[in-house]
């Protein structure tokens, strides 16, 4: 007889899991209270990086069920959600997430739905990049200077450009001139 087990999780401190278990509940899945992960957790962290989540897999069995309230709960990246569900696929545990109508995600109907998130969130990645990219171009083309002013203006710069002549180190330019080696090490690479 299969299992069920819920993951429910929460970003701070301050929250709590108990809507998401009243929510599982309310959908007909009947999950023990020691089955039921809760953990307080970033969803930005790689689920393999959460220790209630890899506890949860090392429990899991073939013929177990997963429930989760929601995608982002199991992470809000796309690609690590999707490995995640492959992973318990391979194992023979199935999935349900019940902000998808409480489909299983590793059955046919599941892969498709993972398959079109999977798309959309590529796209608006892609969507995004083009965006970026052709905002740099307009304010460049507007004449904007991007990226962070510099550290030194060119009065230092250039005295910086002697001492460098002179034979004076980097670091003791960097102390001098308070900012980072880095800076006078571009400085000094700089077409003059």
């Amino acid at each position: 007889m299969p299992r069920t087990f819920a993951y429910v999780r929460v970003s701070t401190m301050g929250q709590t899991t108990e809507n998401q278990i009243q929510e599982i509940e309310a959908a007909g899945f009947k999950v023990e209270p020691h089955r039921i992960i809760a953990e307080t957790v970033s969803g930005s962290t790689a689920i393999a990086r959460r220790p209630g989540f890899v506890r949860l897999i090392d429990r899991l069995e073939a013929g177990d069920v997963l429930v989760v309230t929601k995608l982002d709960r199991l992470g809000r990246d796309a690609i690590d959600v999707s490995m995640t569900v492959a992973e318990l696929a391979e194992m023979g545990v199935r999935v349900h997430c019940l902000a998808l109508g409480g489909v299983d995600l590793t059955s046919s109907t599941g892969r498709l739905t993972m398959g079109v998130i999977n798309a959309v969130a590529e796209f608006e990645r892609d969507l995004l990049i083009e965006r970026t990219q052709s905002g740099l171009k307009r304010a460049k083309a507007l004449g904007k200077s991007l990226g962070r002013p510099p550290r030194l203006d060119e009065a230092g710069r250039e005295r910086v450009r002697e001492e460098l002549r002179a034979g004076t180190s980097v670091s003791a330019l960097a102390r001098k001139f308070v900012t980072s080696r880095q800076t006078i090490m571009r400085i000094r690479d700089e077409d003059p």
